[in-house]
């Protein structure tokens, strides 16, 4: 057989690293053992699938059609490997959880270390997804569990969820901003004259959500939650933000709050799973994280609190 789950899993490396060097790195590898893959798959196919003229290993027109069913193919295969091991003890090989942004990753190490304690062979992998990108990342078989799903779970792909909690979010902005010096509520009118800052969403598939933009406003985007509180904290724009993030930059000067015409409602956030998946791994984090009342009250109270929970 000519094309290999290896060769695919290099690919996708070379890919995702930029290099072969770093690729080789990635799959603990020396470079020569990644340089032989490709050229023998190459040698193989009687295809080229990388441009080396510039720095970058550059994916050519047929390698890039080759990786794209490629990576299907291995999320196949890792499901398949998954699918045999459950049926043989009943834990996953493997756990991908998307975590969103609103959720501070050090709130989950306590859960992370009493899943370790039970030597289950499972290995877990945290990802960060930002607004529909916790579900897209369900519907792309990117995650098996997603924390912090945010709004409405998108119906016609076989998901499943259940309503986590609420979080209050409130418009910041730096005291230097222009808004800042008028009276409250702000309106509308005059909010839209200002630049929002806006938190990109990282869905792949599903169509992007966009909240608190006025039409017909400028506006920042920026690829994170934690640079988008440091664009406002910087005066480049205002927007709402999760009350626990601004909380410490209130006490600092950094930001203030602002009542607007039009405040907005607490943010809903799930958890969300494919409907069917009923690993062991998966069932121990929804039932520990769907009744623990602690980690709730870690998560409104913001980051800081994760030390209390370790």
């Amino acid at each position: 057989m000519r094309l290999t789950l290896d060769a695919l899993e290099t690919l996708d490396a070379i890919d995702q690293h930029g290099s072969f060097a770093r690729a080789a790195e990635a799959l603990h590898r020396v470079p020569s053992a990644v340089t032989y893959t490709v050229q023998k798959l190459e040698s193989d196919l009687g295809v080229q699938l990388f441009d080396r003229r510039g720095k970058r290993a550059t994916l050519t027109e047929a390698g890039r059609a080759l990786l794209l069913r490629g990576r299907d193919l291995l999320r196949q295969a890792e499901s398949l490997e998954d699918c045999v091991k459950r049926v043989a003890h009943g834990w996953e090989l493997q756990l991908t959880i998307a975590v969103d942004e609103i959720v501070p990753l050090e709130l989950l190490f306590p859960l992370i270390a009493e899943f370790d304690a039970q030597h289950t062979g499972t290995r877990l992998r945290l990802t960060r997804e930002t607004f529909h990108g916790a579900w897209d990342a369900l519907v792309d078989r990117r995650a098996d569990l997603a924390i912090g799903a945010a709004g409405e779970m998108p119906l016609g792909h076989g998901l499943a969820s259940q309503r986590w909690c609420a979080l209050p979010f409130v418009f910041a902005l730096s005291p230097r901003h222009p808004l800042a010096a008028l009276p409250e509520p702000l309106p509308l009118s005059e909010i839209g004259k200002h630049r929002a800052v806006v938190a990109a969403d990282s869905s792949r598939k599903l169509s992007p959500r966009t909240v608190g933009v006025l039409d017909g406003q400028d506006t920042l985007v920026l690829p994170t939650l934690a640079a988008k509180l440091a664009a406002q904290r910087a005066g480049l724009g205002v927007g709402f933000l999760p009350q626990y993030m601004v909380r410490p930059h209130l006490a600092d000067g950094g930001l203030v709050l602002r009542q607007t015409q039009a405040p907005r409602a607490p943010a809903l956030f799930n958890l969300g799973w494919r409907a069917g998946d009923e690993g062991r791994a998966l069932a121990w984090f929804r039932q520990r994280i769907l009744g623990d009342p602690q980690l709730l009250a870690a998560l409104e109270a913001g980051p800081d609190s994760a030390a209390e929970l370790l």
